[in-house]
């Protein structure tokens, strides 16, 4: 037993070295200004993530190729990313009043350019988590292409194996059969060491109406950029643009954000009102608000759940609009975001609630300026959650005056990795702590486990960790954060960024209150201690709806009694 556990431990140490050295790798490159893949930074962040193995990369250190990592890569990449041969990552440098038309990848906001054949330009608005987290999933997708190169070259580098030459034969070909693609998978599984049964189902959760070939034609870049480093020694590049470097930590994106959010409170005289902030997404605090009052003649007699799972779903487009507008006549306003964060915001005025026409109620006596006014920001990305709520929790400085907000509560929703647990079961976190460091944030946490009873789902509380990116985590390092004194339940993004800001502003800079209300509350997108429990598994379905909303309306009945 003794032993099990010292060679545990030395796998988790391993892994914290190797997450260790690929922030500093990415750091220096960063500082540096590019660098190549095949060179000997590019060995350093391939070798690390070979070492580490994350989880959600399932069988990325084996021969054969990762499927379900490459799915989960390929949605938080832009569309044609392996056809690149040079890849920049710079700052907002005014591309979107260019003729080019942005890639947004469709689980991660951020806007794209493919400017040549050759070259992709990935706008960075969001911080540092951002060039980790795409730098990561690089990595992963060169470590898959350079496993096509070493399948299909022969003869030391001068000739392909026959499968790579039907499948490129298939790919370049204009008029294309069914019978012919089939061909091709079964050579694309030869070369990828898979069943036909399982390139075919990646073939159809890859194919779009726009490319039915999607899948062959991405194996055939990644195989062929491959070929050619090796061949020709035309190599791939990742450069970080100059102003992406000057501007980084400098909150240019989040100071504009906040601005625009204290002009539109101040123009509309609800900068001194108490505020409650909630990061959340923009659906679930407008809908429990006033979905049930909005959609009373569709759903008469129906559960609240039933509503907002019906709104959660593609075929009823028609009802969230009747809900928004609902919102709206009773002083919901919205702000599209212009900044580059990809944080849109809603501000709810209760005042303006006519009556019976939200789904909670203020005490009577309360006057219209002690009335609360909801802020609810969509989700920020890892370290962006700092820059956004320290810059909203500043004063507004207008000549030699200064505005100090108001603020009652900030309380944060999200997802998260749980370690005990399934997908959609709940964890209150009591502290948070940053991974990597001896950085720990306890806090009092409004909420508690006794909130959430009853309701069928598993509720756990103790302490979170703050990853530098959910794309590096395995089970070692997790397994020793849940059962050492850490008592880790579970690990998320952005919670010691969000918690460092309050109380900075709080207890340092004395510009909200000391004893603002903090509540932090979280459901399981995925376990990934448990193998297939991972977030590269898809994703949560009508799962997620059930603690969503539970989450939500535990949060605004506090608000709404406080």
């Amino acid at each position: 037993m003794m032993a099990t556990e010292v060679k545990q431990t030395t796998r988790a140490q391993e892994s914290t070295n190797a997450i260790e050295r690929l922030y500093i790798t990415m750091r220096h490159l960063l500082n540096r200004g590019f660098y190549k893949p095949s060179g000997v930074s590019g060995n350093a962040l391939r070798n690390a993530l070979l070492l580490l193995r994350p989880e959600i990369y399932g069988t990325i250190a084996e021969d054969k190729a990762e499927l379900n990592g490459l799915i989960y890569v390929l949605e938080r990449l832009p569309e044609g990313i392996e056809e690149c041969r040079f890849i920049n990552l710079t700052s907002d440098e005014g591309f979107s009043k260019s003729h080019l038309k942005p890639i947004i990848p469709p689980k991660r906001r951020r806007n794209c350019y493919r400017i040549d054949d050759e070259q992709m330009n990935i706008e960075i608005t969001r911080g540092r988590s951002d060039i980790y987290d795409i730098l990561t999933h690089l990595t992963f997708l060169f470590i898959e292409s350079g496993k096509i190169c070493k399948r299909v070259l022969v003869d030391d580098g001068n000739a392909t194996i026959r499968d790579w030459d039907k499948l490129t034969e298939f790919v370049l070909k204009e008029e294309k059969t069914d019978d012919e693609r089939e061909v091709a998978l079964i050579h694309l599984a030869n070369i990828l060491s898979r069943t036909f049964e399982e390139v075919g189902e990646m073939y159809h959760k890859l194919k779009t109406p726009e490319d039915p070939d999607r899948f062959l034609n991405v194996m055939y870049w990644l195989g062929k950029l491959a070929i050619e480093e090796e061949t020709t020694g035309n190599k791939r590049t990742i450069t970080f643009s100059p102003l992406l470097r000057e501007r980084l930590g400098h909150h240019l994106h989040g100071d504009k954000w906040a601005s625009t959010i204290k002009k539109t409170l101040m123009d509309n005289g609800l900068f001194h009102r108490p505020l409650h902030i909630i990061s959340a997404n923009m659906h679930s605090v407008m809908n429990s608000l006033f979905a049930r009052k909005a959609l009373a003649k569709e759903f008469p007699d129906a559960e609240s759940l039933k509503i907002f799972e019906s709104l959660g779903s593609e075929k009823h487009k028609a009802l969230n609009q009747k809900v928004q507008k609902h919102a709206e006549q009773n002083g919901m306003i919205f702000l599209d975001d212009k900044s580059g964060t990809n944080i849109d915001v809603q501000i709810f005025d209760t005042a303006k609630f006519g009556d019976g026409n939200c789904c909670y109620d203020l005490p009577k006596d309360i006057g219209a300026d002690e009335k609360p006014v909801i802020f609810v920001m969509d989700y920020a990305f890892g370290e962006q959650a700092y820059e956004t709520i320290d810059e909203l929790l500043k004063p507004l400085e207008q000549g030699d005056q200064k505005h100090f907000l108001n603020v009652d509560s900030v309380s944060i929703m999200g997802k998260a990795g749980i370690l005990e647990g399934g997908k959609g079961d709940l964890m209150i976190p009591s502290a948070h702590i940053f991974e990597g460091t001896a950085d720990n944030y306890p806090f009092k946490n409004e909420l508690c486990a006794s909130d959430f009873e009853g309701h069928g789902l598993k509720v756990l509380e103790g302490t979170m960790v703050t990853v530098l990116g959910t794309s590096l985590q395995n089970k070692d390092i997790l397994k020793f954060f849940h059962e050492s004194t850490w008592n880790v339940i579970g690990l998320e993004m952005e919670g010691v960024h969000y918690q460092k800001a309050v109380q900075s502003a709080s207890q340092i800079r004395m510009s909200i209150k000391k004893d603002v209300k903090v509540r932090y509350a979280y459901y399981a997108s995925d376990n990934p201690l448990e193998t297939g429990s991972t977030l590269a598994s898809g994703g949560l379905g009508t799962t997620g709806v059930k603690p969503t909303y539970l989450i939500t309306d535990r949060i605004l009945k506090q608000i709404f009694n406080s």
